[in-house]
């Protein structure tokens, strides 16, 4: 595998997480209170647990994207 294929695939990689990202994102803040609604009807949870569940998942899904895609974009294209 080249260098030049290894900075495409990360790349799409990292375009593509970083749009489901910013969907989810765009998602939770639109449409919190219906969300919030099913996830804590679903899982028997309080409203506010739900919505801590939701930040600790939207912070934890940029640091993997950062470390496991863009980071290693980035590192390729310095090559």
């Amino acid at each position: 595998m080249t260098v030049e294929t290894l900075t495409t695939v990360f790349g799409w990689m990292a375009v593509l997480n970083l749009g489901y990202l910013m969907l989810a994102t765009a998602v939770l803040f639109f449409m919190q209170n219906w969300v919030v609604g099913i996830h804590a009807n679903w899982f028997k949870l309080e409203p506010e647990a739900v919505r801590a569940e939701h930040y600790r998942f939207l912070a934890n899904y940029k640091i993997v994207t950062l470390v496991f895609a863009v980071i290693p974009y980035l590192a390729l294209k310095l090559i």
